[in-house]
């Protein structure tokens, strides 16, 4: 057991455009209930760059009341061994090497009543309340009585483990999707979520799998992760090429993994009638289209996908086990001394796919 430590390095955020390095942040106090864990590392996601530069969905813009409460310590794909532990845990010992799920239900309200956890209605999540602080810091404390926690193998590269968060993500949007054996299933999007969503949808045997991308090297991947096509909007008109493959009728189903309208918009032309759209994104800015698309001219079933509920385990034994792939998607890591040009990395969409901070 460690020395109890007093102050840590941590980025800690203030409000939109107002992330600081500190040297000596104050580190959580492991009550009686929680665990503290020393970070191993935690990835960037998406949805941590737009909160930096003031998403409206995490801020508020005067129309919608703001949902992050400052400050607090971003970052919620993070992972790292216990090191303290309350009182009156018995589930995890010091030594255990855990992560957990992103959301950190109330156990209280209608939603977690039922089960459906994910959706809980006060909706707090790690990195963006300064109850439930995120992983890039050197310490986080895990309130166990709420966090959904599990372990991960120590035998599992941290480059893989810093995966587990996204492709739990991924497999729940998957799911959400129905796929079966006879279904063209076209996904938009070969980030991170859409590399993880790539495994799980190759794993359900569609007809034909075609991922989307506007970089030619994440098609690439996408390929080596079990696409059976990989093209590029940017460079061929994708429409035209499914409406060619699929005698007019289009794709049976799409999920969209880019966060970009106007991937929104070119699902809805390539989808066929009586298809099946499903959304996993965090949006920058207001999305439209005509609506009539959905209901009058096709009758579609539109689905929306929400972070990963019941899918740590599964996810977690099949990358330990090398079903799903996860090599070459951690493409840079940093310290936190980096923290701007990681952050500037992790939102250019260009050569890198996973950016993550290691400690």
């Amino acid at each position: 057991m460690i020395e109890y430590p007093k102050t840590m390095k941590a980025l800690v955020a203030y409000g939109k455009n107002d992330y600081r390095l500190e040297q000596n942040y104050p580190v959580p106090e492991c009550g009686d209930d929680d665990v503290l864990i020393r970070t191993e590392g935690c990835g960037i996601c998406a949805s941590d760059v737009k909160c930096l530069h003031g998403a409206e969905s995490y801020w508020g813009d005067g129309k919608m009341p703001g949902w992050a409460q400052a400050p607090f310590i971003p970052g919620h794909e993070f992972l790292g061994e216990v090191v303290f532990v309350g009182k009156n845990v018995t589930e995890l010992q010091v030594g255990d090497r855990v992560t957990p799920e992103q959301i950190v239900p109330c156990n209280e309200c209608r939603f977690c009543k039922r089960g459906q956890y994910w959706m809980c209605q006060p909706h707090q999540m790690f990195g963006y309340f300064t109850e439930f602080c995120g992983g890039m810091a050197k310490y986080v404390r895990l309130p166990m009585k709420r966090a959904r926690v599990h372990k991960v193998p120590k035998s599992m590269p941290t480059d893989s483990a810093l995966l587990i968060e996204p492709y739990a993500c991924a497999k729940h949007c998957v799911d959400r999707a129905q796929i079966g054996p006879e279904d063209i299933v076209v996904l938009s999007g070969a980030g991170t979520l859409g590399l993880g969503m790539t495994n799980f949808a190759r794993d359900r045997k569609p007809y034909k799998l075609i991922v989307l991308d506007m970089i030619d090297s994440r098609l690439e991947k996408a390929l080596e992760y079990g696409a059976d096509e990989a093209w590029n909007p940017g460079k061929e008109d994708v429409v035209k090429k499914i409406m060619d493959m699929t005698d007019g009728y289009g794709c049976d189903i799409y999920i969209e993994a880019t966060g970009a309208p106007a991937s929104v918009r070119q699902g809805m032309q390539m989808i066929r009638k009586l298809g099946r759209f499903v959304e996993f994104s965090v949006f920058g800015e207001e999305t439209s289209l005509d609506w009539s698309i959905i209901g009058d001219k096709k009758e579609l079933d539109v689905l929306g996908a929400h972070i990963s509920p019941y899918c740590y385990p599964y996810t977690i034994e099949k990358m330990a086990s090398g079903v799903i792939r996860t090599d070459g998607v951690v493409t840079r890591t940093y310290g936190l001394d980096d923290w701007e040009e990681a952050f500037e990395r992790a939102g250019k969409g260009e050569g890198d796919i996973k950016v993550a901070f290691v400690f």
